[in-house]
């Protein structure tokens, strides 16, 4: 090679589905702002969340009606120029810690097939550094050519047959503006949860029923180190034992309702 050889950037798409998230979605454009691209994929906002991605100049895409979580973000991910794939909720941030690592990794080129990072929320004032909140490894970096998003109609993640390695930069999140919101949050995702699981063949138990709640306080709260946060975690802690509870509530009524039929 010359002595002015430069070795090629690997290009990355970062790639953001969207709904109703003008408010959060300035920031999340502005952490990946260092992309080869961004790809908005919205499913149908009746706010100014498109407005916002496009003045960002992102690429924006409206896919409607709502196919769900996992399809959604493959049509995202196919929709990209690039074949590295950085994926974002509006509610995400990439931290510069992690922008640094990303963009060393696109001059040196991607080792692996996809790359995890911990995730870190942001909740009650305060950064969630304990719980079943963390480290929260998400794979976000990844080569769609070996991987997909799978997964039932919540909790979908990147699955692939390739290698993996780990980032030590975090992923901000940013989830919830309150605690009615996230109780709101909560309701939905359990019913979905009941939903997937009521298709997949499961039923609630009586040991489901009386250990999910408590196990999940315990392990939250003493193991996981949620007392060292204070009332913020011992908040967390209770609200993820209601979401262990809610789950299995919902999934036993809604055996019931089928059997009954």
């Amino acid at each position: 090679m010359g002595a002015g050889y430069t070795a090629p950037v690997t290009p990355v798409s970062a790639v953001i589905i969207t709904r109703n998230e003008e408010r959060n979605l300035p920031d999340a454009l502005d952490s990946v702002a260092f992309s080869d691209e961004i790809v908005v994929m919205d499913a149908g906002s009746t706010d100014h969340t498109c407005d916002v991605a496009h003045a960002a100049g992102a690429r924006v895409i409206v896919n409607t009606p709502w196919p769900g979580f996992v399809a959604q973000r493959n049509m995202a991910v196919q929709a990209a120029r690039h074949d590295w794939i950085l994926a974002l909720d509006a509610d995400e941030r990439v931290t510069p810690r992690l922008r640094e690592e990303l963009e060393a990794l696109r001059e040196t080129g991607f080792a692996a097939a996809g790359y995890r990072m911990p995730r870190v929320t942001f909740y009650l004032g305060r950064w969630i550094r304990a719980t079943d909140w963390y480290p929260d490894r998400k794979l976000r970096l990844f080569d769609r050519r070996r991987a997909r998003w799978e997964g039932g109609r919540v909790h979908e993640s990147v699955a692939t047959p390739g290698p993996l390695a780990d980032l030590r930069g975090e992923l901000e999140h940013y989830p919830y503006a309150d605690v009615s919101q996230h109780l709101r949050r909560i309701d939905r995702y359990t019913s979905l949860w009941a939903e997937q699981a009521l298709e997949d063949g499961r039923r609630a138990g009586l040991a489901d029923l009386l250990l999910a709640a408590p196990g999940a306080f315990l392990r939250n709260y003493l193991l996981k180190g949620g007392f060292r946060l204070g009332r913020v975690g011992l908040i967390v802690s209770a609200l993820n034992a209601h979401y262990a509870f809610t789950k299995w509530i919902k999934l036993h009524e809604a055996a019931r309702s089928a059997d009954a039929r």
